[in-house]
């Protein structure tokens, strides 16, 4: 191991539990895009995530060639739970959660806020960001004790905490604007326009929505669904959501060129 992959190593150690485990060269992209402090950046062979970058994110490319040190393989997999197939690893610093929460509670707003109450399963929450980066949502704010930084939610959500502001916060703390929440007794979604300013509410995989967010929802929707069907995953519930909001003529909706 060199001195520089040495140096890159010990600001890992020393960084490692305060920060936000980018695991994966996606994530990393991403994180950079939507400008994430990043103090060090691993990979496993400097020049094939270079390549990779060249072919999928020309726009990071130079970020990363400053950024990237190359360490062997069983060093990084020794700092990394799982190693991510591309053999890239960073640290990012999380965003300030104050400067989040005046994000969410801004109005007027020009998307909506996604509320996630009390969600259970990891990747779904991840995908869940994923999703609300891509249609351009204000934020995602999660109830109960599911941490939204967690490294699998993390990587579930390809870095794009950095571009839509995330955090946890108890139903009573929720932002300002009316409360769509989806229920399969609510009114079919597509007699309803999603204004911007909504808070879009879904309840957990098992149980659905909670006894305080429901009497904290000013309307109950429904996505439409084939009889004897159970129900939607998590994440192509919000999906289909945010798609319905989008078309429904707000100026807004998701922007932006279609990017690897």
């Amino acid at each position: 191991m060199s001195g520089t992959d040495g140096a890159g190593v010990d600001v890992w150690r020393a960084r490692a539990e305060t920060s936000v485990l980018l695991d994966g060269f996606h994530a990393l992209k991403h994180a950079l895009r939507f400008g994430a402090r990043v103090p060090v950046a691993l990979a496993a062979d400097r020049a094939a995530a270079l390549a990779l970058a060249e072919e999928l994110a020309p726009d990071v490319r130079d970020a990363l060639d400053g950024l990237l040190v190359e360490v062997p393989q069983e060093t990084l997999r020794a700092l990394v739970p799982r190693l991510h197939p591309t053999g890239v690893a960073a640290l990012a610093v999380r965003p300030d959660r104050a400067a989040n929460l005046a994000a969410v509670a801004h109005l007027p707003r020009t998307a909506p806020v996604v509320v996630l109450d009390n969600p259970r399963n990891l990747g779904n929450a991840g995908a869940v960001i994923r999703l609300a980066a891509g249609f351009g949502a204000t934020g995602v704010v999660m109830t109960g004790s599911l941490d939204p930084w967690h490294p699998t939610v993390v990587r579930g959500g390809a870095g794009l905490h950095f571009a839509t502001a995330v955090e946890r916060l108890g139903v009573e703390e929720l932002p300002p604007g009316p409360v769509y929440a989806l229920d399969p007794e609510g009114e079919d979604i597509r007699g309803t326009a999603l204004p911007d300013d909504a808070l879009l509410a879904f309840g957990s995989e098992r149980s659905g929505l909670s006894p305080e967010l429901r009497a904290r929802a000013d309307h109950l929707v429904s996505l439409p669904m084939r009889a004897q069907v159970s129900s939607y995953n998590l994440a192509t519930s919000v999906g289909m959501t945010l798609f319905h909001w989008s078309t429904c003529g707000t100026p807004g909706g998701p922007a932006g060129r279609p990017a690897a």
